[in-house]
């Protein structure tokens, strides 16, 4: 594969892969009929070059944007109800996420609730609420401008309530945008801790996809792909980032995507709390996490984890080395291995262990995790 020209996947949604990849956007919508696009984002990237060159391109070829991009940077419903309003009020014709994975979160969850009224949460998949998605949605465009939650080819939105700070998962196949435009350009200023951050999540998403009890062959293949991919290029694209390292990153992100429709685990159990409760970026909340969460997980499970080393090429192939390799990799892209260096007590702990024990991606793991066990992580991690 080069990294000089734009290739075409079909996953099942159609994704516009390579550099330049999004300046085929305007072209896209006056070919599908559409001129009145709502563009969501959030408010870092609003203010960024390359968004606002991207509106400036819609703009030249005589489209109607409207931009929302007043959300939290883990998402409320209050944020889905404002941006519907827009929606509204403007008289829009389709739907433009681009952005992180907050931002495509907030852009999917408008696009269900355009043409579903009732309260937003009815519609969570873990009570069942996916049954009550029936009508169409508005034509929906991602675009991702991290490499790392890949939401770009997902079906669903994690969303949190406003008061209680629980996450509900809003999922439906028709939520799947209708076209991808991935463009590595689009990361390259990424700075290097949000690179970093945001690699590690996808790093989360292929292992624990890989890891999970639900079989789903397909997914185990390409997962071990996306782990082998960061494997060569996160580090680079923290630090000293090319097209290629960023392009290898972008894929890899999006794998993990497909991937973890096998199941997540421990780890985002761990990191979820950290989120609803301290407001913590969800990949650094991973990335700190993921080695005691996997070292949890190695004994019954040694064969997956000598599949990993392997993958990884690690001299040793063993579930130990799996995890000094995590910590390796998150000094050198300068993560920290402790929970109170992102500001978490000692008195947090209780309270972060009753909200992992009633997360929705533990019961994949591969092994039961009590509510005690996420205690002791949490301490052994602090």
């Amino acid at each position: 594969m080069t990294f000089d020209k734009i290739y075409q996947y079909n996953f099942p949604t159609t994704i516009r892969f390579g550099a330049g990849a999004v300046n085929e956007l305007a072209d896209y919508l006056i070919k599908n009929n559409l001129s009145k696009p709502l563009v969501v984002t959030d408010p870092t990237v609003a203010q960024l070059s390359f968004f606002k060159a991207i509106i400036g391109d819609l703009k030249k070829k005589n489209l109607s944007v409207e931009v929302f991009h007043d959300t939290h940077k883990n998402p409320v419903k209050s944020d889905v109800y404002k941006g519907t309003d827009v929606f509204d009020q403007t008289k829009r014709d389709s739907i433009i996420g681009i952005g992180g994975g907050a931002a495509l979160d907030v852009a999917r969850s408008i696009v269900l609730r355009v043409n579903h009224r009732e309260d937003l949460f009815k519609y969570d998949d873990l009570i069942g609420g996916d049954v009550y998605v029936t009508n169409d949605v508005p034509h929906f465009i991602t675009i991702p401008t991290t490499a790392g939650t890949g939401s770009e080819v997902g079906r669903s939105a994690i969303i949190a309530d406003d008061e209680t700070h629980q996450k509900k998962i809003l999922f439906s196949p028709k939520l799947l945008a209708k076209i991808v435009f991935a463009d590595p350009m689009l990361t390259m200023e990424l700075p290097p801790f949000i690179t970093a951050a945001t690699g590690m999540d996808a790093l989360t998403h292929n292992m624990e996809a890989y890891l999970a009890k639900m079989p789903h062959p397909l997914c185990e293949g390409i997962s071990l792909e996306g782990i082998s991919l960061i494997s060569q290029s996160l580090e680079k694209a923290t630090n000293k980032p090319d097209i290629e390292s960023r392009s290898k990153m972008l894929i890899a992100s999006l794998m993990g995507a497909v991937a973890f429709q096998k199941g997540l685990g421990v780890v985002h159990s761990l990191a979820h709390p950290l989120s609803s409760l301290l407001d913590t970026h969800h990949g650094l909340a991973n990335a700190v996490n993921i080695p005691y969460g996997m070292e949890f997980n190695v004994g019954g499970f040694e064969t997956k984890f000598k599949r990993i080393a392997r993958t990884l090429e690690l001299k040793e192939e063993t579930g130990a080395a799996v995890v000094n390799y995590l910590f390796d990799l998150n000094s050198r892209i300068n993560i920290p291995h402790k929970l109170r260096d992102i500001g978490v007590k000692q008195e947090h702990v209780e309270t972060l262990a009753d909200l992992a024990i009633a997360d929705f991606a533990h019961p994949n793991n591969p092994k039961p995790v009590s509510r005690e066990d996420f205690k002791q992580l949490y301490l052994k991690a602090l």
